[in-house]
């Protein structure tokens, strides 16, 4: 194990100024930039899967998962469910698969999460819970656009419903993430996660490894 991960550094310190004006904005707005290809051949391929599986189990995404381990974890746990793993790097999947058994109940799928949400979001599928472990925190102060809570897509996400999770080592993140969901009449609660809890990613085993403490966000969408 590599414990040398450094910690977040920003050169914002508090919450962003701009965060209730964006997300208000995105709120009153939808998105309408194009889709592509290659998110629309991934959904294409969720909807046979899924029809394949049996459309009537419930649907978990976990989005941003890497090398899938925390889509395992999940499948494991809820085996009568469907759980779908996104990520954007083929790479990394295909370490998953190479890693790990995959369970039937198990769809390891690379694509934009942006662009798989709004097609999910499209054909009015609700999900049971959806998790996004350590996305990029964009750590810079003109990067807020670039967060999934200042992104565009955010009402959109939202709309997906289930039981919403989120983790980060960088807690002003998740706080920003916290006053997003306030804005959208939402609400979350955030704690700090055991330093000795069973790591769901690579990311935050080797957070823990390094000293650092995580953060867990959480609430019904």
């Amino acid at each position: 194990m590599f414990a040398n991960s450094r910690s977040v550094t920003s050169n914002q310190t508090g919450i962003h100024s701009d965060l209730d004006r964006v997300v208000r904005r995105h709120l009153q707005s939808p998105w309408r930039a194009p889709i592509a290809d290659h998110d629309a051949q991934a959904f294409a391929r969720l909807q046979q899967w899924r029809q394949a599986q049996g459309a009537e189990r419930a649907l978990i995404l976990d989005s941003g998962c890497g090398t899938g381990r925390s889509s395992l974890l999940l499948a494991r746990q809820q085996p009568e469910a469907l759980v779908v793993g996104v990520d954007q790097s083929a790479v990394r999947l295909e370490r998953a698969s190479k890693r790990f058994q995959l369970p039937d109940n198990l769809l390891l799928l690379r694509a934009d999460c942006a662009g798989l949400w709004r097609l999910i979001a499209g054909e009015g599928w609700q999900l049971q819970r959806h998790q996004i472990l350590y996305p990029n925190p964009w750590p810079k102060s003109a990067h807020l656009k670039r967060r999934w809570h200042g992104h565009p897509v955010w009402p959109t996400m939202l709309s997906l419903g289930g039981e919403l999770e989120m983790r980060s080592n960088w807690l002003l993140y998740l706080q920003e993430v916290r006053d997003a969901l306030a804005i959208s009449d939402i609400r979350a609660e955030l704690s700090q996660l055991p330093m000795q809890s069973e790591p769901l990613t690579d990311f935050e085993e080797k957070y823990q490894a390094s000293g650092q403490v995580n953060w867990r966000l959480t609430a019904s969408l």
